[in-house]
């Protein structure tokens, strides 16, 4: 799956090349990587996944979800869940910057799924805003934070045809179905039906949404994550 290049700058620079990614995090990851072997880069991802999702799996099983409290108490058990969640996502997101560069081609993304990919995001931003905000549009969608886990993940395994992504989107979607399918299962009540919503949140969760997908779209992708979405526009002088 990956190939037996060596770190280098050069490896960033390809992958600068290919993604967009902004020079400042191509240096970036080529230093921090530097020191680590060949042979871990798949490792360091999926022990991030192990981690974080093993985890996110304990409140799907009440049992043993209901046990750890017992023998740990509330306070040490939302600390270790904290903890371990923590690391799990460092581990992710640095093995996923880590193993991208080296990652094969599973598929070439046509250009339209990039596209399909920004419309995509809109919904999920505003289902996550959602996930914070009393409103009706909550209260229909009953798990928005799920629901934005799996637009957010279906978004971008269409976009992204290396391994490393389909790794990593792949395994988000999977465990945001099984999540939804578990809570249903337990007959665990959504957040709308905890408090009901109104009108002004249906338009405060709209409004921030919208925001940050704006946001996201000019500068914050490029910000955060070190890949532009949109080309730079060229100034005529």
């Amino acid at each position: 799956m990956f190939s037996t290049e060596a770190f280098s700058t050069e490896a960033y620079s390809t992958e600068a090349v290919s993604t967009g990614m902004t020079g400042k995090h191509c240096r970036a990851m080529a230093a921090i990587t530097a020191w680590v072997p060949m042979g871990v880069v798949m490792e360091v991802l999926v022990a991030g996944l192990i981690v974080f999702f093993a985890i996110h799996f304990v409140p799907t099983f009440p049992a043993v979800r209901t046990r750890l409290l017992e023998t740990l108490g509330a306070g040490p058990y939302k600390l270790v869940f904290s903890v371990l969640a923590a690391v799990g996502l460092g581990l992710i997101v640095y093995g996923y910057g880590l193993a991208r560069p080296f990652a094969s081609d599973l598929f070439v993304p046509p250009e339209w799924t990039r596209h399909l990919a920004f419309l995509l995001m809109l919904p999920a931003l505003i289902c996550l805003t959602a996930a914070y905000i009393p409103s009706r549009l909550r209260d229909r969608v009953r798990h928005p934070m799920l629901a934005a886990i799996k637009i957010w993940a279906f978004a971008h395994l269409l976009a992204n045809g290396d391994s490393a992504s389909a790794l990593l989107f792949g395994g988000f979607l999977a465990y945001a179905v099984y999540d939804r399918i578990s809570v249903g299962a337990r007959g665990e009540p959504g957040l709308g039906e905890r408090a009901k919503g109104r009108l002004g949140g249906d338009v405060a969760a709209v409004a921030v949404g919208v925001v940050a997908w704006i946001v996201m779209l000019l500068w914050g992708h490029a910000a955060l994550i070190g890949v532009p979405l949109l080309a730079p526009v060229a100034i005529p002088s």
